[in-house]
């Protein structure tokens, strides 16, 4: 992973996916209950949040502070995409597999769709410790020493606000 970290805009958006990432969690120490979810790029992050931009922006310095200080378990978050989408991708993946090899290519039978559905479920349940150890090795990068926070900026909507929020390395 060290090589592709070198691109500057993988390497950036981990960082940024990191700090995401301790920011939500710092969140939602502080304000039980909030419904948030972001999103990361390599100039930044989006959060979406129904708080305030004061608020948001003291969260993103203590997370970056406590990121920088060593606590790298706040990079991982149990409601990341990387969760979601690493257990579906091996369900699905197991679903076709046993349809393919059971249909050898034909329309499957009834009984096959279902044997294909019962496999599926163990598969997605076991795969769930794989998506934190993908954002630990390859979505995330908790080493943010160099990142700088730039800009705080909100948006008001009619379910929140939309905070983005830039940085620099």
């Amino acid at each position: 992973m060290s090589n592709l970290t070198k691109i500057p805009f993988i390497g950036a958006t981990r960082r940024n996916h990191a700090l995401e990432h301790a920011t939500l969690k710092v969140l939602a120490e502080r304000y039980k209950g909030i419904k948030m979810m972001g999103h990361s790029n390599p100039g930044g992050f989006l959060l979406f949040a129904d708080l305030p931009t004061e608020l948001v922006t003291e969260a993103i310095l203590e997370a970056r502070k406590r990121l920088q200080a060593g606590e790298s378990d706040l990079a991982i978050h149990p409601g990341c995409g990387t969760n979601v989408a690493s257990s579906s991708f091996l369900a699905g993946s197991a679903s076709f597999i046993v349809l393919f090899a059971l249909s050898r290519g034909k329309t499957p039978k009834w009984w096959q769709v279902l044997l294909s559905t019962i496999v599926v479920v163990p598969v997605y349940i076991l795969s769930k410790p794989i998506g934190p150890h993908l954002q630990k090795t390859i979505t995330t990068d908790a080493e943010i020493d160099d990142l700088e926070v730039k800009l705080v900026t909100s948006q008001k909507t009619r379910n929140g606000f939309i905070h983005q929020i830039s940085t620099r390395t």
